[in-house]
């Protein structure tokens, strides 16, 4: 499955400072539908480069952590059960910014 990957916020310096990713990302043995929970996992695995802590927490994004999914914010469609399709564009946005 095709998906477009975009860090922002900060976040794009844990992958090598590149704010766009084109990836193919199939789904996990037995399952059929890719989601969220198993594109953060890959994600984890192969796009961030350096201290996976301050993208991820347990299974999920951080705390402050905006996830955008074709622009509408994943909370609205179920977070980590959210089911991707092709050419979806996924969207990491760091909210906390140092003072």
């Amino acid at each position: 499955m095709q998906l477009t990957l975009e860090f922002g916020g900060g976040l794009e310096l844990l992958c090598d400072s590149v704010k766009s990713h084109n990836i193919n990302v199939d789904p996990q043995d037995g399952e059929e539908q890719l989601t969220m929970k198993n594109l953060l996992s890959w994600v984890r695995a192969n796009v961030i480069k350096e201290r996976p802590e301050m993208f991820m927490k347990g299974d999920s994004v951080r705390p402050g952590v905006l996830v955008l999914v074709n622009d509408t914010d994943w909370e609205l469609s179920g977070q980590l059960e959210t089911v991707l399709e092709e050419k979806d564009n996924v969207v990491f946005i760091s909210t906390l910014h140092g003072g």
